[in-house]
């Protein structure tokens, strides 16, 4: 799936995206850097809990998880409850439906990005090419239709 290569302008920085993007769960030694890396302290001040709720408004039965950090060949980096849970969800668009443990992490951690992009300044900014690179993978996965579904 993907196949095609995307080039976009966001808030005057120029993304590229490769033809196919491979998705790397990052080891837990390296979990603390990666975060540092992108998001500094706002990774525990802002991201984190915003995906989290996220998660909880879209799927009622999520009462919390371990969640694994993922880093995407584009530069993209999404989490997501570990385990093979599915969980049912209800978006505020009106999707219903069911999505894995990995696909609730895509939709709540598209949903964090998105809700954060609307700020000021660099981390905003960071949050909006985030999502893009994000959704970009979004589209290999096996249930990019439901994700698709859920965060449109």
């Amino acid at each position: 799936m993907g196949g095609w290569k995307t080039s976009f302008i966001f808030r005057s920085k120029f993304v590229n995206i490769p033809n196919f993007i491979t998705c790397t769960e990052v080891r837990e030694s390296e979990r603390m850097n990666i975060v540092d890396k992108l998001f500094g302290v706002r990774y525990v001040t802002l991201f984190e809990p915003t995906v989290f709720n996220m998660a909880g408004m879209l799927a009622a039965d999520y009462d919390g998880a371990y969640w694994t950090f993922n880093v995407l060949s584009n530069g993209g980096f999404f989490a997501a409850p570990r385990g093979d849970t599915i969980y049912g969800v209800s978006c505020p668009n009106g999707f219903m439906g069911k999505l894995s443990a990995n696909a609730l992490g895509l939709a709540a951690t598209m949903y964090a990005y998105s809700h954060l992009s609307f700020g000021d300044g660099p981390f905003a900014d960071l949050c909006g090419i985030q999502y893009h690179l994000v959704r970009e993978y979004m589209f290999q996965h096996p249930e990019a239709q439901s994700i698709l579904r859920a965060i449109d």
